[in-house]
């Protein structure tokens, strides 16, 4: 037989063993499928990570890839599918998305390794079940004990909890690892000394938005920035706001006429404030902030802003 006709036999055995692979892998979901217990009318969680764990036949990646792929649809789904509905992206639970937290463990039992997994469940389970994000959080430490961002996460988790010194310890655990950035060990005295702080707060999203490796994670980080820098802006003009109306007896009833007393105010951050061409002050969506003349303050609006509604 010719080397080429080796390699014909080989290619052909080889699909042939896939094909099988594949028959044999749709038969035992079949047989799985009807011990599974669903909740409601979101039946379409059709197998259990842990159950097909050592019976996949090779394909815990791929399935593991196929959950992961379906936690990121379904959260974009309930969203999508709420429509008018106001958005908190920290209490998502309204949108009642109790499969994403079996999604995201499915995959991680799948493939242990999965480090997007637990970056994703970190950011976005704390808004749905604090508990299930400790889990997830744990479970990837546990399976992945020198991977220092594991533990970034889990105090993040903490941190949002305000339970300050649990998260210290957290990243003082992760600051020991080899390879842990400088600032995992500064962040642990930052929780302990100042952990409520808009400015730990702002270094947080900061490390989330550049560490994170998937895109949902990044833009939710990103948004939280842009949340902290208008809460930056607004403590600027409500300080304009109160001196004009010490200097004319009443509030502002335009953001033209406090122009003027913002132009030598800079945020903490660096940053300008940014106006549009019909003078008003705009929010970092770009929405023109209001000012409430009963007590004189600005806001964001509600109805144009793209910030977080907490």
């Amino acid at each position: 037989m010719t080397s080429i006709k080796r390699i014909e036999v080989l290619l052909a055995a080889g699909i042939v063993a896939g094909l099988v692979a594949v028959f044999l892998l749709s038969g035992f979901l079949e047989t799985r499928r009807a011990g599974i217990e669903f909740q409601g009318d979101e039946d379409d969680l059709s197998l259990q990570g842990e159950r097909l764990k050592g019976y996949a036949l090779g394909f815990e990646g791929l399935l593991a890839d196929w959950y992961w792929v379906r936690s990121l649809q379904y959260i974009g789904n309930k969203i999508h599918n709420a429509k008018d509905q106001q958005i908190n992206i920290e209490n998502l639970r309204p949108l009642d998305p109790k499969l994403l937290y079996p999604f995201l463990n499915n995959a991680s039992t799948l493939d242990p390794n999965f480090l997007a997994v637990y970056s994703y469940g970190a950011t976005v389970l704390p808004a749905i079940d604090e508990q299930h994000a400790i889990e997830i959080a744990e479970k990837g430490i546990e399976n992945n004990p020198a991977e220092w961002q594991l533990y970034h996460q889990l105090g993040y988790i903490y941190w949002r909890l305000r339970d300050f010194e649990k998260a210290a310890e957290i990243y003082e655990k992760g600051s020991a690892i080899g390879g842990a950035p400088a600032w995992m060990g500064s962040m642990s005295a930052r929780m302990r000394s100042k952990g409520g702080s808009r400015e730990t707060a702002r270094k947080l999203y900061q490390i989330l938005s550049e560490n994170s490796s998937d895109s949902q994670t990044r833009n939710s980080a990103e948004l939280r920035l842009k949340q902290l820098d208008s809460l930056d802006e607004l403590d600027l003009l409500n300080e304009a706001l109160g001196q004009f109306k010490r200097e004319r007896g009443k509030c502002a009833a335009r953001w033209k006429e406090v122009i003027h007393l913002l132009r030598d105010r800079t945020l903490k951050n660096g940053k300008a404030l940014r106006v549009d061409t019909q003078q008003r002050v705009v929010d970092p969506t770009d929405a023109p902030y209001l000012i409430d003349r009963a007590s004189c303050r600005a806001k964001p609006d509600p109805m144009k802003t793209g910030l977080p509604r907490d």
